[in-house]
C-alpha cells in the first residue's frame, strides 16, 4: 500500500539542534566544551529529558558543583542550540501542503526545551495537523507507543504513514511499528524518496 500522509522528525531534519551551543559562552575552547558533555553523559541524559525528566534534576545527580551548574543551565541557554533550519527541508514540507498531503510529526524533545524550539520556530506549531512532543507524553522513540499514539490522534493507520528520521534507530522503529520510513540524509535525497512514493 502506497503511504498517503507524511510525518517528520523535527532535530536534524527540519531544525538544526547543535547542543553544544548551549555551553559555547562557558568554555575556552570546543574541545573543553565537547569534553563537559562527555564527563556528563549529556547524550544520555538528553534521552531522559525527551521523556520528561528534568534538567535540573539531572544535574544533581553529578559530583561537580560546577558541573551541576552547567547542565542546569542547558535549558535557559537553550534557544542558542536550534537558531537554525536544516537546509532545503521546509521547502519539501511546504509542497507536500501544496499537494494537500497530511504533514504530521513526531519528535523526541523535551518538554522543558519545546516552548524555547516554537519561539525560535514559530511554524513548527502551526504547520503539522498532528503533533506528538515525547517529553509531553512520557515516551521516546523507538517505542511502538509513540507510533501507536500519532495513529490515534491522527486517524490513520501505520500502512498510511512514512515516516522521515534522521536516526537510524528510529526509522527502524517506524519499520517495526508497521510504517514506511525513510533515513533523511538531506532534502534532494528526501525529496526523490517522496517522488518515488508520489507524494512529490
Amino acid at each position: 500500500m502506497t503511504p498517503s500522509v507524511v510525518v517528520f522528525d523535527i532535530g536534524g531534519v527540519l531544525v538544526d539542534w547543535q547542543p553544544h551551543l548551549a555551553w559555547s559562552d562557558a568554555f575556552d575552547t570546543h574541545e573543553d566544551v565537547i569534553a563537559f558533555m562527555e564527563r556528563v553523559d549529556f547524550s544520555a541524559r538528553n534521552l531522559r529529558g525527551d521523556t520528561g525528566e528534568k534538567f535540573a534534576d539531572m544535574a544533581l545527580e553529578l559530583d561537580d558543583p560546577e558541573d551541576q551548574k552547567r547542565l542546569a543551565a542547558y535549558v535557559p541557554n537553550y534557544a542558542k542550540t536550534v537558531e537554525g533550519a536544516v537546509a532545503g527541508t521546509w521547502d519539501v514540507l511546504d509542497d507536500l501542503k501544496a499537494k494537500g498531503v497530511p504533514v504530521h510529526a513526531i519528535t523526541n524533545w523535551s518538554a522543558e526545551t519545546w516552548p524555547e524550539g516554537l519561539r525560535s520556530h514559530p511554524r513548527l506549531g502551526e504547520v503539522f495537523e498532528t503533533l506528538v512532543v515525547s517529553g509531553e507524553e512520557g515516551v521516546i522513540k523507538p517505542d511502538p507507543k509513540i507510533f501507536q499514539m500519532l495513529c490515534a490522534r491522527a486517524g490513520v493507520t501505520p500502512a498510511d504513514c512514512v515516516f522521515i528520521d534522521d536516526s537510524p534507530k528510529n526509522v527502524d522503529g517506524a519499520k517495526a511499528a508497521g510504517w514506511d520510513a525513510i533515513h533523511f540524509t538531506g532534502a534532494d535525497a528526501l525529496r526523490a524518496a517522496l517522488e518515488q512514493r508520489g507524494l512529490l
